[in-house]
């Protein structure tokens, strides 16, 4: 399939109250690919290398979608507002103000030095120390790696370690697009982490303060969760297979060369909805193991799973990493049979689209990115006998809400159910200027080749069952903004929400949607 022509380089793509009485998931990076994660004091940012946890200020990756090797750099959850809830309007004058500030703040003049000649998207090494607080792990110091182009010519790793002076230490390392010599289209996602933290808070049942209240549905308390010590260990691994259609037919490997941290040239989707024409498709199965073991004064137990997913995704987006252009859907089913030391069996279903248009560049920006997203997940095997749930799904993997992917204004996994329905939109802006080149022994050591501003806003609803009049009713919303950049080949986000339980800062590594 003949590549689609580059566009001129100006409007080319980009390349990624606490409760009374209380206890209890591709980096610098927080995945959150499992687990309830630790919140902090209010005003306290998430560190931008940790991934997060159950419980944990880490967050682990969630990547379910073959673009997302990024890690999810989760940063440390804000506390909550514990006083009167922060109003709707009072949440969207200070988002509109904040962006408005944003964008009158980029000059217009002194663009960005772009280079002449564009280059393939490899080669590329992140290597950073990294320093946070918070409450889990106190004064804490860690380090990040990151490759493109290693230990193969299209993958791509990321790990980093950390340890806090209150005792919590993680290490967490993940690789992207694998191969086995012979075996030309499949690949391998592997992905293993490893936790240890102090205080951290779950929203789970446990806190004898809401003894008739479930935890994580719509109308659940903010402090109805517990707390506790946890003990994290999660890993999975996942083999792709490139079926022999659209952009896969002929190139097994994308060749994508970038000018400036823009694509220019090897788009592998964007220029039809025919999937038999355009994208790449894939077909997945991903083994997936957690053990969660939380004890605190209310609640001591473990959560335990081992299971399988099934993944078909179509990914037609122009550039995986940062895309502008075309669209994604995934289908996932998810099984724990109950097998091995497994908690329950259950059953999830998932499905998801996100879709990308680019309005062009103007004498600010070099492009002006709309994005948008829909997912939602099902619980089939669900079962309330009697008040008591059985074969649900872990609060982490199931229809959940909240955290580093979705409603990033509120905790993670702050809402979780048998049902859920989620939507988002961003407008990703890249400005010409680029301040970073004002500070060259910074730019030598960080790469920093754009910024982003992205305003986004952000809908959604859990329910004990799958009713889409319900799950539109009374939604949970939250708006903010977002400031990107492009580091070394990778896309490192600090997005800062607000909704009616108070302003929480995410940072992380890749860009959301399809993760």
């Amino acid at each position: 399939m003949p590549a689609r022509p580059p566009r001129p380089a100006s409007a080319q793509p980009t390349a990624a109250g606490r409760g009374r009485s209380t206890p209890s998931r591709a980096t610098p990076c927080k995945t959150e690919a499992g687990s309830t994660r630790p919140r902090l004091p209010q005003g306290q940012a998430r560190c931008p290398l940790a991934p997060a946890h159950s419980g944990a200020t880490v967050a682990l990756p969630r990547g379910d979608a073959p673009e997302d090797t990024g890690t999810n750099v989760d940063g440390h959850l804000v506390r909550p507002h514990t006083g009167q809830p922060l109003a709707a309007r009072t949440c969207t004058a200070i988002a509109r103000r904040l962006v408005l500030c944003l964008l009158l703040c980029l000059p217009p003049a002194a663009p960005h030095a772009q280079s002449d000649g564009a280059e393939p998207y490899g080669g590329l090494r992140l290597s950073l120390p990294y320093a946070f607080y918070n409450e889990t792990f106190g004064l804490t110091g860690g380090w990040v790696e990151g490759r493109v182009g290693y230990p193969q010519p299209q993958a791509r790793i990321l790990g980093t370690v950390m340890a806090g002076s209150e005792g919590s230490q993680l290490g967490f390392v993940m690789a992207q697009d694998l191969r086995i010599p012979g075996m030309d289209r499949l690949f391998i996602d592997p992905m293993l982490s490893l936790g240890r933290y102090g205080s951290a808070d779950a929203y789970i049942d446990g806190n004898p303060a809401f003894a008739g209240q479930r935890a994580g549905t719509n109308t659940s308390d903010s402090d109805n969760f517990v707390t506790g010590n946890v003990d994290d260990t999660f890993s999975r691994v996942r083999f792709r297979y490139l079926l022999p259609i659209g952009h896969g037919r002929d190139q097994v490997i994308p060749e994508y060369e970038v000018r400036d941290g823009l694509l220019v040239s090897g788009a592998t989707g964007g220029t039809s909805l025919n999937p038999l024409e355009s994208g790449r498709s894939f077909v997945a199965i991903r083994p997936f193991q957690r053990s969660l073991d939380i004890d605190s004064d209310d609640f001591t137990g473990d959560i335990r799973t081992n299971g399988v997913d099934l993944i078909f995704f179509w990914d037609n987006r122009d550039f995986p990493y940062n895309p502008s252009d075309g669209n994604g859907v995934r289908l996932q089913v998810s099984r724990d049979f109950g097998f091995f030391d497994s908690s329950d069996s259950w059953t999830v279903v998932q499905a998801e689209v996100d879709a990308y248009h680019d309005f062009g560049s103007t004498g600010r920006f070099r492009n002006r990115i709309l994005a948008f997203d829909l997912w939602t997940a099902d619980t089939p095997s669900w079962t309330d006998d009697g008040g008591t749930i059985r074969n649900r799904a872990p609060a982490y993997t199931g229809a959940t809400l909240g955290g580093l992917w979705r409603m990033r204004g509120y905790p993670a996994q702050r809402f979780n159910d048998r049902s859920a329905i989620y939507y988002s939109a961003e407008m990703r802006l890249t400005p010409r200027w680029n301040p970073f080149d004002a500070w060259p022994a910074a730019q030598n050591l960080l790469g920093v080749e754009w910024i982003q501003v992205v305003p986004f806003l952000e809908v959604g609803r859990v329910h004990d069952s799958y009713d889409l009049a319900e799950l539109h009713t009374d939604m949970k919303w939250n708006a903010g903004a977002g400031l990107r950049a492009w580091v070394k080949g990778f896309v490192v986000r600090a997005d800062t929400a607000f909704s009616d339980e108070g302003v929480r800062v995410q940072m992380m590594i890749a860009q959301p949607f399809q993760f």
